[in-house]
């Protein structure tokens, strides 16, 4: 019988000995998670590109991610809400800056042409403002890489983006693996 009491005794001792290392293994799990919900929430948010105007520089179905204290500045790709829904367009011009477009495509920023080797092609694209433009104080003027399909701030439709609507700058693709890296 102590054979069989001893026996009992160190299964309860094992047993309460597993159910404290999962219980601690759960909780770290939790604690983890909560930390990187909290990280992807406030300060480097991820979101999934669904469109094709940022072509060549980011594809339908990449994964990006943002830093949402970043200093923004021209050339930049940035995050932003736009009537309810988070939008990535490259930075052209900053407050007071004067944008022009030439027929060809070209985009001029204060009076001299933009070296801009992350578009394929140029187009002018759908625009119904006047050029020579000048972007608003706070705002910044964006565009699509794929000029000829984006809209942006060519655009009434979405015009100049004030700075309380950028979530931050887009830094690194990190899905699919085989694109991983920063952004340029």
């Amino acid at each position: 019988m102590t054979d069989k009491t001893n026996s009992d005794k160190e299964n309860h001792k094992h047993n309460k000995v597993f159910a404290q290392t999962l219980l601690t293994t759960i909780s770290s799990i939790i604690v983890a998670a909560a930390v990187i919900v909290l990280i992807c929430s406030f300060i480097l948010p991820v979101f999934k590109v669904t469109g094709d105007s940022m072509t060549p520089t980011l594809s339908k179905r990449d994964y990006i991610l943002c830093n949402k204290n970043a200093d923004i500045k021209k050339g930049d790709v940035i995050a932003f809400y736009h009537n309810r829904k988070v939008l990535i367009k490259r930075v052209i011009g900053t407050s007071n800056d004067i944008i022009n477009l030439l027929d060809d495509g070209t985009v001029e920023l204060n009076g001299k042409k933009l070296n801009e080797p992350y578009v394929s092609e140029k187009a002018v694209g759908e625009t119904d403002i006047t050029y020579p433009f000048t972007v608003p104080e706070s705002s910044f003027f964006v565009m699509g890489d794929k000029r000829d399909t984006s809209i942006d701030s060519r655009s009434t439709a979405v015009g100049c983006i004030n700075e309380e609507d950028i979530i931050g700058k887009v830094y690194m693709k990190i899905l699919p693996l085989g694109s991983f890296g920063k952004i340029k």
